[in-house]
């Protein structure tokens, strides 16, 4: 099988290689096409739970914005990487 991939494709490829990600470009074709086959596989009903409870955090109007979810996020990545 011939495969003809983009040139940025191909430099990423070589780049993981490189880098010592995979033995070869065989392999990371090969775990490439394993994740996208284990991905199109799920059918998410593990997500169902949190998604209902997402929803009842909203009926209950437990809701922040996306700026103030970011001010939050930022603020505990601060601490935890202070000494």
């Amino acid at each position: 099988m011939n495969i003809t991939l983009t040139p940025e494709q191909q430099k990423w490829l070589e780049t993981e290689v490189a880098a010592g990600h995979f033995d070869s470009i065989d392999d990371a074709v090969a775990a490439a096409i394993a994740e996208l086959m284990t991905l199109s596989g799920d059918d998410l009903a593990w997500a169902k739970p949190y998604v209902e409870q997402a929803r009842a955090s909203v009926a209950r109007g437990n809701v922040i914005s996306g700026d103030e979810f970011f001010k939050r996020l930022v603020r505990k990545l601060e601490t935890l990487q202070s000494p």
